[in-house]
């Protein structure tokens, strides 16, 4: 099989995946249009044992699957959220930091190795611990854990385009700085963050679902992390309340990187 078949069935199989969670997420509010926390029928039923709850309850009578459709809007809006707001401040410090040069990259770059000597999960544990569990904070937390890669990435090219002859002659014909680094070099430099992209979405995802596992998920959103700690207490008896969310996180985070090894390939 050629690389290009295998660059294709890889990358659609990543998209079929992410747009099946898509799905799920958008059609949450249609096929559950209740409350997914409330308690609808007798607590810890099996899978398939009920027609109407065909993933079960858990221990409190709530349905396993309304929870996990509306865990794959709260998996993709953070995961989403965090990885742009990554990005967008990791372009913005990287395109400084390579175009500027001098004092300011120096300045830029080591409060980037000071963001980088933290473990991410540590920082993003530590800042929701601070500041309390909820949607925004966590999406902060993950995105000051997130932007360094974006940014480094992002300076390394800016250094390598600023010597171009585009430039140049942007400079030539009056061009602000500031008018120079975002609408002649930026547009260039982003190609590889796009192939980053992915993975800060993954790691984002697979964040908030530790945050979540530890108990500092948002109380007011279902989450998969949180349906994977629920499972814990009953894990011997009914191991399917951590099995079924673990594999729908497990199949997110393949459907990003099978998207994100494809934009690798095609380059």
């Amino acid at each position: 099989m050629s690389k290009g078949v295998n660059l294709s069935v890889e990358f659609w199989l990543g998209i079929g995946l992410l747009v099946f969670l898509l799905l799920a997420a958008l059609l949450a509010p249609v096929f559950y249009p209740s409350d997914p926390l409330s308690i609808v029928a007798s607590p810890l039923l099996l899978p398939f044992e009920n027609n109407s709850f065909p993933l079960g309850t858990d221990r409190l009578g709530r349905d396993v699957l309304a929870q996990l459709f509306y865990g794959a809007r709260t998996s993709l809006v953070i995961g989403l959220a965090a990885s742009f707001s990554a990005i967008l401040i990791g372009s913005l410090v990287g395109v400084a930091a390579g175009f500027a040069g001098g004092m300011l990259d120096e300045a830029l770059m080591r409060i980037t190795e000071a963001f980088q000597t933290v473990p991410g999960f540590l920082l993003a544990l530590a800042l929701v611990s601070l500041f309390g569990p909820s949607i925004g904070m966590i999406v902060v937390a993950i995105t000051l854990s997130s932007w360094t890669q974006a940014a480094r990435l992002v300076r390394g090219q800016v250094l390598s385009l600023r010597e171009r002859d585009f430039v140049a002659s942007a400079k030539v014909i009056g061009m602000h700085p500031v008018e120079i680094a975002c609408k002649q070099i930026l547009p260039h430099a982003l190609a590889p963050v796009f192939a980053l992209a992915p993975v800060i979405v993954a790691g984002a995802i697979l964040t908030e679902a530790a945050l979540s596992f530890l108990g500092l998920g948002d109380p007011n959103r279902v989450t998969w992390g949180a349906m994977i700690s629920e499972g814990r207490t009953v894990l011997r008896s009914a191991p399917f309340l951590s099995v079924v969310p673990g594999i729908a996180l497990v199949l997110t985070v393949i459907g990003v990187y099978l998207i994100g090894e494809g934009f690798k390939r095609d380059e």
